[in-house]
């Protein structure tokens, strides 16, 4: 079924701001609890690659450069069809007839190259059991929650933010999908020596794409000409991705994403907290901060 039958469904309200329901802890929206047995048993593959994040922090621009290295800088070819089918995100799921994450990934030839934001302990087991490779992005707290904060306003399939006031308190309890950002990224950080996990920052990435890209390059044992490698970092910047209609999720209809609320492709600079936090806040979020990242070895820049 095409993204754009997708609006009579909005329709019928079944996109209206979706019930949630927990699993294990974690805010998800119902429909993903609802299928979360299927999820668990989810069946990686030991070729499959898996691009985990926290929401926000860099997910689709990580896609990006996978997909560039994986088809050898040929834009064209990564223009081939949305990022939600190119990769899918095992545990999203859609009312049907749309398709979800699970029915993407499994219809999938191999090598498949998967998406998600479990957090480490929902992670489907066989994941481990097959040692795939993971590449997971973590970003600061502070622009991750504006990013997430703008994203919930345009999305109409995440449960609404509220008012910023209002979201910042939920951010820091961990009452938004996916649960705590502070548990997230300390979770898969812990893991990160005792699996075949490449962890990388969103704000490395902003400092020097070039760098980090190598290091992905690395970790998927391929190698590429410089010729080719500065064909990755610009395809992949900000504003060509931004009019990137394969990859800024323009083509889903206004009725699900209203760009016209916030772009999806919004500023994607470190530091834009600042443009929204007041003195106050801040100095509480960085209370609440210190106490929650105490005793953890992951430190996080906050502009670059």
């Amino acid at each position: 079924m095409s993204l754009e039958k997708m609006e009579d469904l909005q329709l019928e309200g079944k996109y209206l701001q979706p019930e949630t329901k927990e699993v294990n802890g974690i805010l998800m929206t119902k429909l993903i609890s609802d299928k979360w047995d299927q999820i668990w048993s989810f069946q990686a593959k030991p070729d499959d690659l898996l691009i985990a994040t926290y929401a926000k922090a860099g997910t689709t621009w990580t896609q990006e450069i996978v997909d560039m290295i994986q088809h050898d800088g040929d834009e064209l070819k990564c223009q081939r069809a949305n990022t939600y089918d190119r990769h899918p995100f095992i545990e999203w799921t859609l009312p049907p007839p749309l398709k979800s994450g699970l029915d993407l990934a499994n219809a999938m030839p191999s090598p498949r190259t998967l998406k998600t934001h479990l957090p480490v302990q929902l992670l489907p087991p066989s994941f481990w059991k097959e040692n795939c490779k993971i590449i997971y992005v973590a970003r600061n707290a502070k622009d991750c929650l504006v990013s997430y904060y703008h994203f919930s306003r345009m999305n109409k399939m995440v449960p609404d933010p509220g008012t910023w006031e209002e979201y910042i308190e939920a951010f820091k309890a961990g009452k938004v999908l996916w649960g705590s950002w502070y548990d997230h990224v300390q979770g898969w950080w812990d893991q990160k020596d005792k699996h075949r996990i490449l962890y990388l920052f969103y704000e490395d990435m902003k400092e020097d794409p070039k760098r980090e890209i190598r290091k992905i390059l690395k970790f998927l044992e391929k190698e590429v000409t410089e010729e080719v490698l500065d064909k990755i970092v610009y395809h992949t910047s900000f504003q060509v991705m931004k009019h990137n209609p394969m990859a800024n999720y323009t083509t889903l209809p206004s009725s699900i994403m209203d760009h016209s609320i916030s772009p999806f492709m919004r500023k994607g600079m470190p530091g834009d907290w600042k443009n929204h936090f007041t003195v106050a806040q801040s100095e509480a979020f960085d209370k609440d901060y210190r106490k929650k990242m105490a005793g953890s070895t992951l430190t996080f820049r906050t502009e670059v």
